[in-house]
């Protein structure tokens, strides 16, 4: 593994020799201040690198003697920055792509669960995300996917992974744990599936990866006393703190910013911010990446709700560092591995320069070194849709009128029910409602479009189509008449899968994402501009209510391992209680377990 290319005894020589004065360093910082993470100083000194190791950190102006100098006078080093949770495919860009943009921000690892493109390709896929990840200036550290689909029994994906597939990817010394583990029911059941999945986990001595959405009291302790250690599902301060209180390392997510206030003033209130408080991105859309930043815009966040500085930035190194089991990183310290950033203004977090094991990767927000292109094939190919009609977007019934059960609010959803017109055989939509179209496109069943209804989403005029649907990613369009609805799904097919926005039956504006149905190879600026464009087509379309309904909302609208009701390739499915309707009529014949 990496972290024992520091053990190297002639290097560990030559920095001694370094350190003593008896040679010179390969690097010298000088004339800046340390973020000392173990002390909570801010301490001038200087630092002197031998390799991808720090040799010393001395006092100021004691050392010249180097082959490449930087002065960083007037500026802070600190250690790279970490994200504890997050997955590569939510940016929609490859991960030497992903590099590209969140290395020059101070990111130098990541903890990438390829959860998504796994329910698209099963293990190919994570060997993919594996082979994509080496020779990076970013360290990409992968975890297993462990819930693939998420919500067994409730929803199909392209894969199931079961006990044996998790022992054989934890078997990979590139693989870190398990990754987060959703099916919260499973887990507190005790299901055979979900038992032999997080036993193969402990069993590894790896990390076992959480995910524990709306759990509390007892239910809470099960999932912890069940083996699981962290959790990023965090909806308020109180949540936070019971989820701190019962053991877990929480990864405190920037992509639900109206939580972090809450957050922070709940961290405030403790006696000290615990060492378990960790940060991570979790999903985050390119355009965002590029404009916010990834965990330095998290950091960012949390210094302006009131988060002293030094524990934001303690939260996205050591804290991170020692849950992830690498005591190389998270310190600036002689003996520890040399990622490095400089910031010219710590509250503000303007990274001016970045070291990654030793080497200079970036500097004034660009890249000094090209990461090499894609070594292994991208995975394309992986839609299994026939043409459709605006037929197959209609929801037929007898009679004049009918009762449709309905899925309410975005986000934390619950069950509703309406009353809805016949005409001509047909359903007509009721004006407070959308249509949810689940089609399965990973060629393990029919592509038969399953019609749910949403409420409480405004009010549309036209359709969105995606396959970035979590976690399955089957195609999901939503919409209110069936030409919009079936020229969006057509379009999306056409370019292998991405998204679509039409109105009147005609497409508007598309995103195409060939890779897995979720990914583009192309730069990351060209794929967040084509993401806004498709933002605006859809702004036209959609009547976004922030926070919680917003674009973002539809790509885990089909979150089937949430607690409420979700719309599901198998129907309108419950997670609470596993309960699935067939159809969105209300006909008790059409209810099964």
């Amino acid at each position: 593994m990496e972290s024992a290319d520091l053990n190297d005894l002639a290097l560990r020589d030559r920095a001694i020799a370094a350190a003593l004065g008896h040679a010179p360093f390969d690097w010298l910082l000088t004339g800046g201040h340390i973020a000392d993470m173990a002390t909570g100083e801010l301490r001038a000194a200087d630092i002197g690198l031998v390799g991808p190791l720090i040799a010393s950190v001395h006092p100021p102006g004691t050392r010249t003697d180097a082959a490449e100098h930087l002065d960083i006078s007037g500026q802070i080093a600190a250690p790279g920055l970490i994200d504890t949770h997050m997955h590569i495919e939510s940016s929609m860009i490859t991960p030497r792509r992903y590099a590209e943009v969140v290395v020059p921000q101070g990111t130098t690892t990541v903890c990438w669960d390829p959860h998504e493109v796994a329910n698209v390709l099963g293990l190919e896929g994570v060997r993919w995300a594996v082979e994509a990840s080496r020779d990076l200036p970013l360290r990409v550290l992968v975890l297993a996917p462990s819930c693939v689909p998420s919500a067994p029994g409730l929803e199909r994906s392209g894969a199931v992974f079961e006990g044996y597939e998790m022992a054989e990817m934890l078997s990979w010394p590139e693989v870190l744990g398990v990754a987060e583990v959703m099916d919260m029911r499973g887990v507190l059941e005790r299901n055979t599936h979900m038992s032999d999945i997080v036993a193969a986990g402990l069993a590894s001595d790896k990390l076992v990866c959480g995910h524990a959405r709306d759990l509390h009291g007892a239910s809470l302790q099960g999932f912890a006393a069940a083996g699981i250690q962290s959790d990023h599902e965090i909806r308020d301060g109180d949540d936070l703190l019971a989820k701190l209180r019962a053991g877990f390392t929480v990864e405190l997510r920037g992509s639900h910013p109206h939580v972090l206030a809450g957050a922070v003033q709940s961290l405030l209130s403790l006696p000290r911010i615990p060492q378990t408080l960790t940060l991570c991105t979790d999903d985050i859309f390119p355009d965002d990446l590029i404009a916010q930043g990834g965990i330095a815009n998290n950091i960012r966040m949390l210094i302006k709700h009131g988060l002293p500085p030094i524990e934001a930035l303690r939260a996205a190194t050591l804290n991170a560092a020692q849950r992830i089991g690498r005591p190389d990183l998270g310190l600036i310290g002689a003996g520890k591995r040399a990622d490095i950033i400089v910031l010219s203004d710590l509250s503000a977090m303007t990274v001016a320069t970045v070291f990654a094991s030793g080497k200079c990767v970036a500097q004034s927000g660009v890249l000094t070194t090209v990461p090499h292109g894609d070594g292994v094939l991208l995975p394309a190919d992986t839609m299994h849709v026939p043409h459709f009609t605006a037929q197959d977007f209609r929801l037929l019934a007898d009679g004049h009128a009918v009762r449709l059960r309905t899925v309410d609010q975005p986000r934390f959803t619950c069950w509703g029910e309406t009353a809805a017109l016949v005409e001509n055989g047909e359903v007509v939509l009721p004006p407070d409602c959308l249509w949810m179209v689940v089609i399965h496109r990973h060629g393990h069943a029919p592509a038969t479009p399953v019609m749910g209804v949403l409420r409480g989403w405004g009010n549309w005029k036209g359709a969105l189509a995606t396959t970035v649907a979590h976690d399955s990613h089957n195609l999901v369009v939503f919409g209110t008449d069936a030409d919009s609805l079936c020229a969006a799904a057509n379009a999306v097919a056409k370019v292998g899968g991405g998204m679509a926005v039409a109105s009147h039956g005609i497409v508007r504006a598309v995103l195409a994402l060939p890779v897995c149905g979720l990914i583009s190879d192309a730069p990351a600026p060209e794929v967040a501009a084509a993401l806004q464009i498709l933002r605006d087509a859809a702004d036209k379309v959609a009547d976004w209510t922030p926070p919680v309904l917003t674009f973002k909302a539809i790509a885990g609208a089909s979150l089937a391992c949430n607690p409420g009701p979700h719309v599901t390739d198998l129907g309108i499915a419950d997670g609470s209680t596993g309960e699935i309707f067939t159809t969105a009529l209300v006909d008790t014949k059409s209810r099964k377990a």
